[in-house]
């Protein structure tokens, strides 16, 4: 009877506590969001508007080398592999959290045999069955998983953002390489052409048309040339092995070919309102999820002003001999309930309290700091996409210009109406503004990656990066 009464008044004890919590309720920190981009004025969303959301963003360029490389990153990249273990280690560790919920139950067996000098010896055997159960009265232990759950999609975001940073790194080194190539095929024209005119230069010095100065001044011109490209070769194959790393190979065992023809394709991002970044961007995820995390270790903090209470069982059977274990006269049962209190600890537990809520508003100070720096992001390179294409068609007449002009100089040298220096110059002027459009093409193309990648990718929040 005083069993039993011992066992509902534990019962009675959890029942009623069990609905308590110390912890602060989470609220989401607020963060200012505006209207809409400011850079953005002006500018045509692309239809549908869930372009980025239907597959591999990086398809959007429409090129199939770069679709191979970016979809190795996935399996390959090790930064990436690193970010997948971290994930499911923090999983494990929600897992974890969640069995403290549950009551723990242990078996246990034993055999012992003693004596005495110059006497008998005996054998007691035992076996144990023994539980216990912490219950969450202040709700300390569902802080725990709310806290370690709050920390995995945390862990899952960061995922998200390695494979992001990954994959746009991949992108943009990928189309730097081929804004090399297209550049060294131009300089190769450029260099057949300088060998022309340097025979044809010689010629006319050796029947006394011109100076030897003019000579001169193509051999160098001709020099320069190929030095420029002997440049690009070495820049090409920093860039590729770049790649090489990111893919996951040594760079001895990877070759990117240089491409037949370079199609240049800078697709439409569609840009939302500025709240819909707050569910895009993968490192805003994880700054509001440790957030969250830091609010669950306040109630964990606080639940230490409150005692700790348990409940124990145990059945157990003793005797002298293995089968005595089975016999239910030699069973003996107990149940027990503590509690434990801490009563002077010197400010510790008011320390810790302090110390998980100042975590806490600098995590929230962190998660507006990453806002305000996405928006600016965004910001950022909406514009560089808007005056990039502005500044292609500039590049495109200026190219046209001089190639016109690098002909017509040309030809008046032949005709004796200039000096070579002035063909130099046409031909050097003519050749960087074919450059410079190859270079901001380029410079289109990275531009659109890393919007894409202001954008969050093709990541929504509550997303399972596995």
């Amino acid at each position: 009877m005083k069993t039993m009464r011992l066992h509902s008044i534990a019962l009675l004890v959890t029942a009623t506590l069990s609905g308590c919590a110390v912890g602060p309720a989470y609220e989401r920190p607020a963060t200012p969001e505006p209207a809409a981009f400011k850079e953005a004025q002006g500018w045509v969303p692309a239809a549908p508007a869930d372009a980025l959301d239907r597959g591999p963003w990086w398809q959007l360029f429409n090129d199939p080398v770069l679709n191979e490389l970016a979809a190795s990153v996935e399996v390959s990249n090790q930064n990436v592999a690193a970010a997948v273990a971290a994930y499911a280690q923090a999983r494990a560790i929600v897992a974890q959290e969640r069995a403290a919920l549950f009551p723990s139950v242990s078996l246990g067996l034993s055999a012992d045999r003693s004596g005495v000098r110059n006497g008998g010896a005996s054998t007691a055997y035992r076996l144990n069955l023994g539980g216990d159960w912490e219950p969450d009265v202040w709700g300390r232990l569902r802080a725990g998983v709310t806290s370690a759950q709050a920390s995995a999609e945390a862990t899952a975001a960061d995922l998200a953002s390695a494979r992001l940073s990954a994959q746009g790194e991949v992108a943009a080194n990928y189309f730097t390489i081929r804004a090399l190539d297209a550049q060294r095929t131009l300089l190769e024209s450029s260099i057949a052409g300088y060998e022309r005119e340097l025979r044809i230069t010689e010629n006319r010095y050796n029947v006394g048309i011109v100076a030897r100065t003019d000579v001169l001044q193509a051999q160098t011109q001709l020099a320069n040339a190929r030095n420029d490209a002997l440049t690009l070769q070495r820049q090409r194959a920093q860039f590729e092995h770049a790649i090489a790393v990111l893919v996951g190979k040594a760079p001895s065992e990877f070759t990117l070919a240089p491409a037949a023809a370079w199609q240049v394709h800078v697709p439409a991002i569609p840009v939302g309102v500025p709240a819909t970044l707050l569910q895009r961007r993968p490192d805003i995820a994880a700054a509001e999820r440790d957030v969250a995390a830091a609010n669950a270790e306040i109630g964990i903090a606080r639940s230490a002003y409150f005692p700790n209470i348990g409940l124990s069982a145990s059945l157990g059977s003793g005797g002298a001999r293995f089968s005595d274990l089975f016999s239910a006269s030699n069973a003996a049962w107990s149940l027990g309930l503590s509690a434990a209190q801490s009563i002077f600890n010197a400010g510790a537990t008011r320390a810790g309290v302090a110390g998980a809520e100042a975590r806490h508003q600098a995590a929230v100070a962190r998660y507006r700091q990453t806002v305000l720096n996405a928006f600016a992001d965004v910001e950022d390179q909406l514009t560089a996409v808007r005056v990039l294409e502005q500044q292609q068609e500039l590049r495109r007449v200026a190219s046209e210009a001089a190639d016109k002009v690098e002909q017509q100089i040309l030809n008046r040298y032949r005709a004796g109406q200039v000096s070579y220096s002035e063909v130099v110059q046409a031909q050097n002027t003519a050749l960087n503004a074919r450059r410079s459009l190859v270079q901001v093409q380029a410079d289109r193309q990275g531009a659109a990656v890393s919007l894409i990648q202001a954008l969050g990718g093709g990541w929504r929040v509550g997303q399972d990066p596995m």
